[in-house]
């Protein structure tokens, strides 16, 4: 059903606003960017043809207050809201807001958020759908660890304590011995509770060597979907992407279909709408692959896809939500060549990559161009505060080999000049550099065993 859209409203900030942006531009659609009082001069309150300032510097009086966010749409005349990633992005209760306003939501059904962003309930529906998923426990609601340990013993060391509620590497905490766990247990339950307002964990099982695959979905909420190739994101630090390209590297072509089928079905069967990424892990010795969760937004990362297969994701949404997205065909997606992402953050690798804010005096980046993008809300002379993610660019580069990406990669990085906050870019050239890396070694505990190298080489 076509749905009239002139005006949305971005409702996040920094780099995924700018980028959003950007689509609006070619579609012809004004813009409304929303801010708190610490970003009243930032980048993408700049490029939006409207800004609203909606409260104080920290995230929970300001980009997390759905009902600032609500009034400030309504305040300027905005017909659609698309979350970005983050904050709002994954809260099925502003998603439902949203829609009751008789506002356009940019994002799957508040159902499928819901469905999703319980982990537990995402890997019941995984099982039905015939997608292989890691052995796991049984939720831990706050307060309650009855039974853990036979729950811990059931799953097998090594494992990980997930919160409920959490992702993006948030909420995830590894356990080796049983001596550890009730201790570990109870910490991410609290941690839990005060990050997501939900103290409620799980056990999984923890694969030694693992691969972090995730595989691009796109539904048309009618029990059709596409997928738009895979994405490896196993170059982590404190259980976070640093690192992501696409295709997955000495991955099998058998095990890539099979991956592809699996997350194709769970989308089917959730008769999903919109953009989304199905997560696996996979352990790299075997190539056995198991579910891990489903994000309901656009990632982070979204831009190797878009540079591979020449697909504006964040049009792609805006245009199914408007209903002007017409279907997609699996042959219509066609991805050619290769693309790394790399995300410089304001922080010292050398001291376990804690942020670094800062005034950035210096913030000169490479030239964009066909085969290389640069991402970013920041220019020089802004501040990196502490109240919200380090990030402050990322660089995607494209070739028509793995071997000609790392190149205009290396190139791009050797480009950069920062100067103010410590960053993490020393840090990726030297990844880049890596003789495990450029031969398709990765894992997720790749930073950890080379740390040595990466950091102090």
């Amino acid at each position: 059903m076509l749905q009239r859209v002139n005006k949305l409203l971005i409702a996040n900030r920094g780099e995924i606003a700018c980028r959003i942006i950007r689509s609006c531009r070619r579609l012809d659609l004004r813009t409304v960017a929303v801010h708190s009082e610490a970003d009243a001069n930032a980048l993408h309150v700049a490029l939006a043809d409207e800004a609203q300032p909606i409260g104080p510097a920290p995230a929970r009086e300001s980009y997390l207050r759905a009902d600032r966010v609500l009034d400030a749409a309504k305040a300027r005349g905005a017909d659609a809201v698309h979350p970005g990633y983050g904050f709002l992005s994954e809260n099925a209760a502003f998603a439902e807001a949203v829609q009751a306003s008789g506002l356009v939501w940019v994002g799957p059904s508040p159902r499928s958020i819901r469905d999703m962003g319980d982990k537990e309930r995402g890997r019941a529906l995984a099982r039905e759908a015939g997608v292989p998923v890691l052995p796991g426990s049984a939720r831990f609601a706050m307060g309650e660890l009855a039974n853990v340990e036979a729950a811990a013993r059931e799953v097998g060391y090594p494992l990980l304590v997930k919160a409920t509620a959490g992702g993006g590497g948030i909420g995830m905490r590894r356990v080796d011995a049983p001596e550890r766990l009730r201790e570990t247990a109870a910490a991410t339950q609290s941690m839990a509770s005060k990050a997501f307002g939900d103290g409620t964990i799980y056990l999984e099982r923890y694969i030694e060597r693992a691969r972090h695959v995730e595989m691009q979905v796109f539904g048309f909420g009618d029990g059709t979907a596409v997928h738009l190739h895979e994405r490896d994101c196993s170059i982590q630090r404190r259980f976070q992407k640093v690192v992501e390209e696409s295709p997955a590297p000495r991955l099998p072509a058998e095990v890539r279909q099979r991956m592809a089928e699996a997350a194709v079905r769970l989308c089917r069967r959730e008769r999903y709408s919109g953009a989304g990424t199905i997560e696996f892990v996979v352990d790299a010795d075997t190539f056995d692959f198991y579910f891990l969760e489903m994000n309901t937004r656009i990632q982070v990362e979204h831009p190797v896809t878009e540079m591979n297969t020449g697909r504006d994701l964040v049009a792609m949404q805006i245009d199914h939500a408007r209903g002007k997205l017409a279907q997609l065909d699996q042959r219509d997606i066609v991805a050619r060549g290769h693309a790394i992402e790399c995300r410089i953050y304001a922080e010292n690798p050398a001291r376990h990559f804690m942020p670094s804010p800062g005034r950035l005096a210096r913030f000169a980046l490479p030239e964009p161009s066909d085969e290389l993008r640069i991402d970013t809300g920041f220019r020089e002379g802004d501040e990196v505060t502490f109240f919200y993610d380090p990030m402050i660019a990322k660089v995607i580069s494209h070739g028509a080999t793995r071997d000609a990406a790392i190149a205009r990669m290396i190139d791009a990085l050797d480009a950069i000049e920062i100067e103010g906050p410590a960053t993490n870019v020393a840090f990726l050239r030297a990844t880049m550099r890596h003789a495990e890396f450029r031969a398709g070694n990765v894992f997720t505990g790749f930073v950890d065993r080379f740390k040595g190298e990466l950091v102090h080489g």
